[in-house]
């Protein structure tokens, strides 16, 4: 049993996904864990960190398993303090590490790792992985305070299938009324109806630390056992009742899960229009 991580500068509203192994991309990530990828002259989940520091979300932790230490190295708490100047934007920014590997030697999936994680996290918190690049999300306080006001354990990123994922995951069902203008659905497992289409999860999410506690979540909150959990079960049981809300996302969004896809957001300017929420 580990100790869970704990900071009297927290809890944060934000955790950035960095732990994952990469296995597609070797052997990029023989050497360089994945997040750490270089995208427009910056690491690839530097993209999510300034983002969400340009929403206001400042207080971020990151979890770390495979070459963890070259994430903590890279950013360190303070990341604009390091001297690189390619961290400028971060300013302002104090990050917390969940040292996943250092504690256990191995990943603890997405529910495991969120987990983990819940000492250094605020009521209500963002979820982004490290490997996905979506340069114009808007990270938004109204986003947040919405989704507070909802009473939902969670609120789902939906975009349009990539020819890696033509099923999609989830679909959006009837509209909420207290989504205002923004386009806010009921989450479905299932379509609503024949021919509707199911959406990709784009990872990018605001949770309630419920989601993650007993009696819904079976793992001790902290995750002092080192519990392997993934998060879709969860997901899918929240959704069955009727307790997460989800939205369609149309801006640039890729999931770079091969070095095809890493060399191609790199041939490519960055759209960094952020979409209105």
């Amino acid at each position: 049993m580990q100790a869970a991580p704990s900071s009297s500068e927290f809890p944060a509203q934000a955790l950035i996904l960095a732990a994952g192994r990469g296995q597609r991309m070797r052997p990029l990530t023989d050497t360089c864990p994945k997040p750490l990828l270089p995208v427009h002259g910056k690491p690839l989940m530097q993209w999510a960190m300034e983002s969400l520091a340009a929403g206001g979300f400042t207080r971020q932790v990151v979890n770390t398993d495979w070459l963890g230490e070259q994430i903590s190295d890279h950013f360190g708490q303070n990341p604009a303090s390091n001297g690189d100047e390619s961290l400028s934007k971060l300013g302002g920014v104090q990050v917390a590490y969940s040292k996943e590997g250092a504690d256990f030697g191995y990943a603890l999936e997405t529910a495991g790792g969120i987990s983990r994680a819940l000492p250094l996290l605020d009521e209500i918190f963002w979820v982004a992985a490290g490997d996905v690049f979506a340069p114009g999300f808007p990270f938004t306080r109204a986003a947040l305070q919405r989704f507070a006001a909802s009473g939902m354990l969670a609120h789902l990123w939906l975009v349009p299938n990539p020819a890696h994922n033509p099923g999609g995951d989830f679909a959006l069902g009837a509209p909420l009324p207290d989504g205002g203008d923004a386009g806010v659905f009921q989450a479905l497992n299932q379509p609503a109806q024949a021919g509707e289409p199911r959406h990709t999860f784009s990872t990018i999410a605001l949770y309630r630390r419920a989601l993650f506690e007993p009696p819904g979540c079976a793992i001790a909150p902290g995750n002092p056992d080192g519990v392997v959990a993934p998060l879709a079960p969860l997901l899918r049981a929240a959704i069955d009742a009727g307790q997460v809300s989800a939205e369609l996302y149309t801006g640039p969004w890729t999931d770079v899960g091969t070095p095809e896809r890493l060399a191609q957001i790199n041939a490519d300017p960055p759209d960094t229009t952020v979409e209105a929420p």
